[in-house]
């Protein structure tokens, strides 16, 4: 079936595809363009939405893109309306940045022996959104919004590894590989003065703990065939990627900007997948933001989220 027959709903999957696509092509990974620039590695965040709470999945590969290929230093996103019921006005003659909304609508249909049944059919919206750097009149604090870094560099590597000591992860060191074994149930990494520094280390961490969450008893992907098929190898190794930069985005802490040599030969693995199935940066990002939550859900509560409960 062709792109057209598929209707507008398949042209976002192929829009964004598209433009992931082009960027690997050229030998960029696009989610990693945000810590590309001198002005954006000091304060690395999410992109946010106009109450503050931050993007999630594919919209925030979206956005950060966006943000890079703009010039966009300031975080926060809202709609059109929003900036209207803010006070504010988007300036004459900006354009949107496309998100995006997953949701589904159930469909009656009938089955071969006439019975009908409700089948649940999944689909995407489009929608725009605009920096705050493109809206005129809003309050000040938004325009003061800046991704600044709220901990100094050694307060920030502390915090991460507190977070993967919550995690109960067993995290070994030794060698000259960092994996994570499923058989056994072990993140094995260099030793830590291996490393450029201790931001390079918490990158590959992260990317190494998204994999631990695939096990059963966490999250669970199906890592049966990853030794055996390299376009599974290449999906998990894409998912492991992004959550990487998500968790890392959280911890403040800008992830790996020189691809690891055994993760750059991927390359063109993502492109035969990103070719194969539309929908596959999609998945990656979902399953990315699914492990990154678990990984955060591990974390013990603040006295703030024990006096909401």
């Amino acid at each position: 079936m062709s792109r057209k027959e598929n209707g507008p709903r398949i042209d976002i999957y192929a829009r964004i595809t598209d433009r992931i696509v082009a960027g690997l092509e050229n030998g960029v990974r696009p989610w990693m363009q945000p810590w590309q620039s001198s002005n954006a590695i000091g304060g690395v965040t999410r992109p946010l939405r106009h109450n503050g709470l931050p993007y999630s999945g594919m919209n925030v590969l979206l956005l950060w893109t966006e943000a890079m290929a703009r010039g966009f230093s300031n975080p926060m996103w809202m709609t059109f309306k929003q900036a209207l019921e803010l006070g504010g006005a988007v300036r004459k003659g900006e354009t949107g940045s496309m998100v995006v909304f997953a949701s589904r609508f159930t469909k009656t249909e009938t089955d071969s022996a006439g019975g009908e049944f409700d089948r649940e059919i999944p689909f995407l919206k489009a929608y725009s959104v605009f920096n705050v750097a493109q809206i005129d009149g809003l309050p000040e604090h938004y325009y003061g919004q800046q991704a600044e870094p709220l901990r100094d560099s050694i307060e920030r590597i502390e915090t991460a590894d507190r977070f993967f000591a919550n995690t109960g992860a067993v995290i070994r060191h030794g060698g000259a590989q960092a994996y994570y074994a499923p058989s056994l149930d072990v993140i094995q990494m260099p030793p830590f003065e291996t490393f450029r520094d201790a931001a390079s280390y918490v990158a590959v961490l992260s990317h190494e703990t998204v994999h631990w969450t695939a096990d059963p008893r966490r999250v669970g992907r199906d890592l049966s065939r990853y030794a055996k098929d390299r376009t599974e190898r290449a999906r998990e190794e894409l998912i492991a990627e992004l959550g990487s930069c998500f968790l890392c985005a959280d911890l403040g802490i800008a992830p790996e900007l020189e691809p690891r040599s055994d993760h750059a030969s991927y390359l063109a693995s993502w492109l035969k997948v990103l070719a194969d199935d539309k929908r596959a940066i999609f998945s990656a990002a979902a399953h990315a933001q699914r492990a990154v939550a678990f990984l955060h859900g591990l974390q013990p509560a603040t006295s703030e989220d024990r006096d909401a409960a």
